[in-house]
């Protein structure tokens, strides 16, 4: 990732616009943003001529990194019933033992690995700050957040580091559980911790703010990190409505539904993300839209745990942004996402195509679906813009046209392939800020990430 960035570069295809072009120039400047994009040119001397289509990469809007050191280990149920709660305790026992060393190692093998899955940003929603008996680590505090931005920084993705306000077990409870103990955290520390990170002036790397949930952040703690955040353009994210036990919990300590009581309580704007926003009213989505708030949509986890799939044609009608996150990492691919959300919704309701608007001139499901997951890109991760626009960063995948789903298929429907037909991994390269940082799914540092990480799930879970 050292020396000069190309002044341009030259695809025979992109994705731009909201569709394919031919022979498109591609300009950046020196830092790595695009300023200006040109269809229909012949290559031109100097600028570096890339090997197949470009399409834009996604933000990975929501992700617990040491959940990845958890991926796999939770799939056997001994006795009696197996539900998102239980599984919420067994990785618990995980949260109380990673330090910072294996933390960093855990994040930079899972960064390396969303980068082969189509992601160059990752919202990181995080709340495992303290030692492992709760007291704050030496110095600023914030060694965990240290870790996580050494990995972004060893893979060379781009991080949003969202410190989170985790202060009570329940809606009725005053404090934590003694197993929730590395959580604990007020607006002020939440605060001085986004400072901090935004301070530092690493590349590739700035924050905004948390809240876990309406249960673990009481109605004094949302408007106290409200008042220290005021008009800071910083991205305010927050897990709603998730588990069906969750709205019950709300409705019995407020009288409302979760979505519906964050907004007229609190009045969510632009800046906010609904985590999951798994269980909805019409009503619900309709004051979330008037709000402005986007929708982080986690379809793998979201079936890994049971917690059920969203209301997508009502959060897609109502025009609502919506991204994409990878939660637990049990699915670490944008592709294999959004064919989840497809596929969840014809499940339930025994239709195909349920993403499709040939009504609103968009018939193909993949191409909706990615197109709405581009656009709802920027917000999470506090950026002004994302994709191949003037002004954003130079983030782009190269598609390998000769891999599975993709080998023979017309050009204009690669989408439908990619999303749909696809098993192989299937970028040529991967570039951030311009630069290329995998070329058919090498990195230059994959040998040492993986022996790291290799050691530290030997140290978390034994050898054979």
């Amino acid at each position: 990732m050292s020396g000069a960035l190309p002044q341009a570069f030259w695809a025979p295809q992109a994705w731009l616009d909201g569709g394919w072009q031919s022979q498109v120039l591609m300009e950046l400047d020196a830092r790595g943003h695009w300023t200006r994009f040109s269809a229909g040119q012949p290559a031109p001397a100097g600028a570096q001529r890339l090997d197949g289509p470009v399409i834009p990469s996604l933000v990975d809007a929501h992700s617990h990194a040491f959940q990845r050191a958890f991926a796999g280990l939770a799939e056997r149920r001994e006795a009696g019933e197996d539900d998102f709660w239980s599984w919420r305790d067994r990785m618990y026992g995980l949260a109380l033992q990673v330090r910072p060393r294996q933390l960093q190692a855990i994040a930079a093998q899972l960064y390396l690995e969303l980068l082969r899955g189509g992601y160059t940003q990752v919202c990181e929603f995080h709340y495992m700050q303290h030692q492992e008996d709760g007291s704050a680590y030496p110095g600023d505090g914030l060694a965990m957040s240290w870790a996580l931005a050494e990995a972004a920084q060893t893979a060379g993705l781009g991080l949003t580091l969202l410190p989170v306000l985790y202060a009570h077990a329940g809606f009725a409870q005053p404090a934590l559980r003694p197993d929730q103990r590395r959580f604990a955290t007020d607006a002020a520390w939440v605060w001085r911790a986004a400072q901090a990170v935004n301070a530092a002036g690493r590349p590739l790397l700035n924050a905004g703010v948390a809240l876990h949930s309406l249960r673990a952040a009481h109605a004094g703690d949302i408007h106290a990190l409200q008042a220290l955040v005021g008009d800071t353009p910083l991205p305010i994210h927050i897990h709603i409505s998730e588990q069906p036990q969750e709205v019950r919990d709300c409705l019995a300590a407020t009288g409302q539904r979760p979505m519906q009581y964050l907004c007229d309580q609190f009045a969510p704007d632009a800046r906010w993300q609904l985590v999951h926003a798994t269980h909805s009213e019409p009503a619900e989505i309709e004051a979330v839209a008037r709000s402005g708030a986007g929708v982080v949509i986690c379809p793998g986890t979201e079936a890994n745990l049971g917690d059920g799939a969203c209301d997508l044609p009502g959060w897609l009608g109502q025009g609502v942004p919506l991204s994409l996150g990878s939660d637990s990492h049990v699915t670490r691919a944008w592709v294999e996402e959004l064919r989840w959300l497809e596929y969840g919704q014809r499940l339930v309701r025994q239709q195909r195509n349920v993403a499709a608007d040939p009504a609103g001139g968009q018939p193909s499901s993949a191409a909706r679906l990615y197109q709405a997951a581009l656009d709802g890109s920027a917000a999470p991760a506090g950026l002004a813009s994302w994709g191949l626009r003037p002004g954003a960063r130079a983030d782009f995948l190269v598609l390998d046209t000769r891999g599975s789903g993709l080998l023979g298929l017309p050009a204009a429907q690669r989408l439908d392939g990619l999303l749909f037909a696809s098993q192989d991994p299937v970028w040529a390269a991967v570039h951030v800020a311009g630069r290329q940082v995998l070329r058919q799914g090498r990195h230059a540092e994959e040998a040492r990430i993986a022996a790291e990480f290799e050691a530290c799930m030997a140290e978390l879970w034994g050898k054979d």
